[in-house]
């Protein structure tokens, strides 16, 4: 019997659009099964292996669902850096929706740094916060997903 092929997993309360059709075709592609999980309704092509997951609103609760169900080897897409920590301790492979790809080697330095900056902003020192989404972050994306698929899709 062999093993179950690994999944992707989508922190999707704000995933750009753009990112969410590359990763629907994607699915589709390959059969790679693709759980979006937010606390509001997102309409999903109508595939077998294309769900999406509402969990209740309140803070970290698609976070805490994701972190339960994410296995060792499939792939998450966030931008939330603890989740991220929590995530690659445990084995997933783990990608913002920029295409920045968050290895177990620089996740603590990218939590630290986190930390330090809403340090900043809870004492009244504004950051400029992230560029406007762009094609960049697209293709750097596209980038890092297609390589994720090379190595776990069952085509």
């Amino acid at each position: 019997m062999s093993e179950p092929q690994p999944g992707i997993w989508v922190d999707a309360d704000a995933l750009p659009a753009v990112i969410r059709d590359t990763l629907y075709k994607a699915a589709l592609r390959t059969g790679v099964p693709l759980t979006l999980v937010a606390n509001r309704h997102i309409d999903t092509p109508s595939a077998r292996q294309i769900r999406s997951l509402q969990v209740s609103a309140g803070y970290d609760v698609a976070d805490n669902e994701i972190l339960r169900r994410a296995e060792p080897g499939d792939l998450v897409i966030t931008q939330d850096i603890p989740l991220a920590a929590e995530l690659v301790a445990k084995g997933a492979e783990v990608v913002t929706p920029r295409g920045e790809q968050l290895p177990r080697d620089n996740i603590r330095p990218r939590l630290n740094m986190r930390d330090f900056m809403d340090s900043l902003r809870s004492s009244g020192i504004h950051g400029g916060g992230q560029s406007a989404f762009g094609p960049r972050d697209r293709q750097a994306f596209a980038n890092c997903l297609d390589r994720w698929l090379a190595r776990n899709a069952r085509t």
